[in-house]
C-alpha cells in the first residue's frame, strides 16, 4: 500500500485492502480468542487455591462465549481454498413443475437475498426470468463481498421442497425442486479469449412489472457460447450495451472456470461428484407437511424452523458443510 501510484488503480488497490482487511480479522480474532482463554486459565489457578463462586461462575460464562468464537473462527480458517475469499455469481433454476417449482425457486431466490442482507453483501441482479402464473424460472445475480464464494459454495446442487401447495384447489402435497449453481467471481486479471465468431447473441425486450417498469426496447441481451453450450442472459442494466457486457463477463467467468475443470484433478473430481446431483439426489429438504423440517442430507444436520430457514437463516448449514 506504501508503493507509489498505489491508488492509482481503484480495482487493484480495492483488491489488496480487501485481503489487508481479511488477514487483520483472522488475527485480531485469533489473539482476542487467546487473550480470553488465557485470562480464565489464571483464574483457574486462582480458583486452586481458594475457591471463589463468583470467579467459577464467571469463567463458566466465558466458556460459552470462548465456544461460540471459536466455532465462527473454524469455520472462518476453512475458508482457504482457491477462490473461498472472492465473490460469487448465484444462479437458480426451477425444475419441473410448472408454477409450483417457480415459486419454490422464488423462495429460494428470496432465501439468499436475505442471507446476503443479513451478512451486508452486496447484490446485483442480473437476470431474472419469470413465470407468468407465479415465481421465477431461472434467476442469476452477483453477491459481492469477501468469502462470498467461500460460504456460498456450500449451497450448489438439488434443493427439494414438500408442502401444501397453495396452487392446488384440492389442497393436496406437493414436492416441488430446484437447483443452485454457484461459481466464483475470478479477478480481472485471468486472460480469456473469447472468439466473437463463436457467440450467437440474441436482444429482446426486458420483462418488467408492468406500467412504467416495462422495457421499450430491445436492451436484454442472451449470449450462446456455441463450443460449450453456454447461455448466459443479462437484463438488468440500463441499455444493451451494458447487459451485453456484464453477460461477456459472467461469460468470461463460466469459461475460465470451464478451463480450470479441465487442467485441475481436484477441481475435475469435484465436478464430477457435483455432474450427479440431479433430481433424485437433493442436497436438502424443506419439509413443511405432514411435519415441519429442513434437512441437509450431506451432513445430516437438521432444524424444525422451516420459515427462519427460508428468511435467510443458513449458516447452520454452510458450516456444517464446510467443517465436513
Amino acid at each position: 500500500m506504501n508503493e507509489e501510484g498505489f491508488w492509482d488503480d481503484k480495482k487493484n488497490s480495492e483488491k489488496v485492502i480487501n485481503e489487508l482487511n481479511s488477514l487483520k480479522d483472522e488475527v485480531n480474532k485469533t489473539k482476542d480468542l487467546k487473550s480470553k482463554i488465557t485470562n480464565d486459565l489464571e483464574m483457574i489457578e486462582l480458583l486452586k487455591e481458594e475457591k471463589d463462586n463468583d470467579i467459577l461462575d464467571m469463567i463458566q460464562k466465558d466458556l460459552e462465549t470462548i465456544s461460540k468464537d471459536t466455532d465462527e473462527l473454524e469455520v472462518m480458517l476453512l475458508l482457504n481454498k482457491p477462490y473461498d475469499k472472492d465473490g460469487a455469481v448465484l444462479e437458480i433454476h426451477s425444475g419441473a413443475g410448472g408454477t409450483e417449482a417457480c415459486d419454490w425457486a422464488n423462495m429460494l431466490y428470496r432465501m439468499y437475498l436475505r442471507w446476503c442482507e443479513k451478512h451486508n453483501y452486496k447484490v446485483n441482479i442480473l437476470d431474472v426470468q419469470n413465470y407468468e402464473a407465479s415465481g421465477i424460472k431461472s434467476c442469476t445475480f452477483e453477491v459481492i463481498g469477501l468469502n462470498a464464494y467461500g460460504y456460498l459454495k456450500n449451497e450448489k446442487g438439488v434443493h427439494r421442497l414438500v408442502r401444501l401447495s397453495p396452487f392446488d384447489s384440492n389442497n393436496r402435497r406437493h414436492t416441488s425442486f430446484a437447483s443452485v449453481d454457484v461459481i466464483p467471481i475470478y479477478d480481472d486479471s485471468i486472460n480469456v479469449v473469447i472468439n466473437e465468431n463463436d457467440l450467437k447473441i440474441d436482444v429482446y425486450r426486458s420483462s418488467g412489472c408492468g406500467g412504467q417498469g416495462v422495457n421499450t426496447t430491445d436492451s436484454a441481451v442472451r449470449i450462446t457460447h456455441l463450443p460449450t453450450k453456454i447461455v448466459v442472459t443479462c437484463q438488468n442494466e440500463r441499455s444493451q450495451i451494458q447487459n451485453k457486457e456484464k453477460a461477456l463477463e459472467v461469460l468470461k467467468n463460466k469459461l475460465y472456470q470451464l478451463e480450470l475443470e479441465k487442467r485441475n484433478d481436484e477441481l475435475k473430481e469435484l465436478k464430477g461428484k457435483l455432474a450427479a446431483i440431479d433430481f433424485g439426489s437433493q442436497i436438502r429438504s424443506y419439509i413443511m407437511h405432514p411435519y415441519s423440517l429442513v434437512k441437509d442430507h450431506r451432513t445430516n444436520v437438521e432444524t424444525s424452523n422451516v420459515s427462519k430457514v427460508l428468511d435467510g437463516d443458513i449458516d447452520i448449514f454452510i458450516s456444517s458443510n464446510l467443517r465436513r
